[in-house]
């Protein structure tokens, strides 16, 4: 469990930098790896989900085929069986749909320009738990799915999110004044995704303290420096400081 750990830091921590930098190497690294140490390396990927290819989904660069096949082969060795959580089932679902909207080249032109992608593989799982779930679990739950929180996200996660973004608000407020740093950064993607913080959350202050306090853990930084890209590559999240 402890090298399982060490492999999602490190994974993750390779996205982190990419997304910092906007470098051109692949996430997945420049050597291949062999035994334990891949399947270490697919276990992380798993527990990553749709982030490992975050740096393509944000930079809209082509995906790179190690960084591919590392996700595809974490589908493959880790489906979701029929006990699966509702966050493991969506987590698959975000990896399947980023996949498919990333290699897809036989999508039409939308209205924006966009080209479409088409469904998903499968169908979306069920939200009537989130959608009834206090602010408080709600909070928690899209932190745990915060790999959904991308630009123009339109799963029915995003969905709710969207509708209760007061709530995911007040969520960000209590983890930061909590010191959760992991559940304060998955709350702030959202509402960067979303554009749902009121101006007076002051989301753009507030996601850099918890930079500053949380980003040792790169789970955390890896939340934060996706929601401070979408807000710097849309209308903003507004000014001042969590209440």
């Amino acid at each position: 469990m402890k090298q399982l750990s060490g492999a999602i830091h490190d994974l993750a921590s390779e996205v982190v930098s990419v997304l910092r930098d906007g470098d051109h190497r692949s996430v997945a690294g420049a050597g291949a790896v062999r035994g334990d140490e891949a399947v270490l390396r697919v276990a992380a990927a798993r527990a990553l989900g749709a982030d490992v290819l975050l740096p393509t989904t944000l930079l809209r660069r082509p995906p790179e085929e190690p960084v591919l096949a590392l996700v595809r082969e974490a589908m493959r060795t880790y489906p979701p069986g029929p006990d699966a959580s509702a966050a493991t089932v969506w987590s698959h679902w975000a990896m399947e749909r980023t996949v498919l909207r990333l290699t897809s080249t036989d999508g039409v032109p939308d209205r924006g320009g966009r080209r479409s992608t088409g469904a998903p593989p499968t169908a979306q799982p069920d939200v009537s738990d989130l959608e009834s779930a206090p602010w408080q679990r709600l909070t928690h739950q899209l932190a745990v799915l915060g790999a959904l929180a991308v630009p123009e996200a339109d799963s029915a996660v995003a969905e709710v999110a969207r509708r209760r973004s007061l709530d995911v608000s007040r969520g960000f407020v209590r983890a930061v004044r909590r010191r959760d740093w992991f559940q304060a950064a998955g709350a702030g993607r959202w509402l960067a995704a979303v554009r749902g913080a009121p101006e007076t959350l002051g989301l753009d202050t507030g996601l850099d303290f918890v930079l500053h306090m949380g980003g040792a853990d790169p789970r955390v930084a890896l939340h934060t420096h996706a929601a401070r890209w979408m807000c710097a590559t849309g209308p903003g999240c507004g000014e001042g400081a969590p209440s």
